[in-house]
């Protein structure tokens, strides 16, 4: 197949999941509802700012902002297994069609759809008193290191979803990812936790990301002075590449040894 097919290919596939938006919108919901529901549980109900110096809001709402980049693999992993399951890739790849459109069709239709996420949380934080202090310049970077972290998770998604295989076993897969998002400064400071803990979040990848948002949005410091915090804005793009040079040729090979 020409790879003059790859992009009207990779957009046909990225219309059919846009599709599944108007037939499954209640899914589409759930998918924007449950971060609003985390921000304002966190913000109001457990409650938290320890360490803070400066309004909870303004610390909560940038880590919230990466932390649903990382939860919003469960969405991506049940459609990627519901379609094996039904044998829709099977169909697609013996169609006269690029092979990677599937993936790519996939993935744009993903970050669409974390795209409007971000702005419905962040809409819903302006309304809950979060603010950011930077230029426009500013706020568009810390969106596009939002989106670079849920573009890395994305593809860490498509890989979990072919290795998973089935929709009931997405569940089980889905509970690794946990650790990761709560064991982050999304919440609290590293220096509230025990040292070593600390240490650990300060290093996860999410906490990268969290903490060069809560910078260029000018929201109060997750973390004092160290390297990794001093950093955050080379860990929040070095994290991400990293995990793409990894999963995205993991996933690749994947879907190319399926009908191996």
């Amino acid at each position: 197949m020409s790879a003059a097919w790859v992009v009207p290919d990779s957009w046909t596939m990225t219309r059919r999941e846009l599709s599944h938006w108007a037939r499954q919108p209640v899914q589409m919901l759930v998918g924007l509802v449950f971060p609003v529901m985390m921000l304002l549980m966190f913000g109001f109900l457990v409650g938290g700012g320890r360490g803070i110096d400066g309004e909870y809001v303004e610390f909560l709402v940038p880590g919230m902002l990466a932390l649903t980049m990382a939860f919003g693999l469960e969405a991506t992993m049940t459609a990627v297994t519901q379609d094996l399951n039904k044998g829709v890739i099977d169909r697609f790849r013996a169609m006269p069609m690029s092979s990677s459109a599937v993936l790519v069709g996939r993935s744009v239709a993903d970050m669409l759809q974390s795209a409007v996420g971000l702005l419905v949380l962040a809409g819903v934080g302006l309304l809950l008193g979060w603010r950011w202090h930077g230029g426009a310049a500013a706020a568009l970077l810390a969106f596009g290191l939002l989106l670079l972290l849920r573009f890395a998770m994305l593809w860490i998604g498509i890989w979990l979803g072919m290795v998973a295989g089935r929709p009931e076993l997405v569940q089980a897969v889905q509970i690794l990812v946990w650790p990761v998002g709560f064991l982050s400064n999304a919440f609290a400071t590293p220096e509230s936790m025990p040292g070593w803990l600390g240490a650990v979040v300060e290093w996860n990848p999410l906490s990268a990301t969290a903490t060069a948002v809560r910078d260029l949005f000018g929201n109060p410091a997750a973390a004092p002075p160290s390297w990794a915090a001093d950093h955050a804005a080379l860990l929040a793009v070095a994290w991400p590449l990293l995990l793409l040079a990894v999963f995205f040729p993991l996933a690749v090979g994947r879907y190319r040894g399926l009908s191996r």
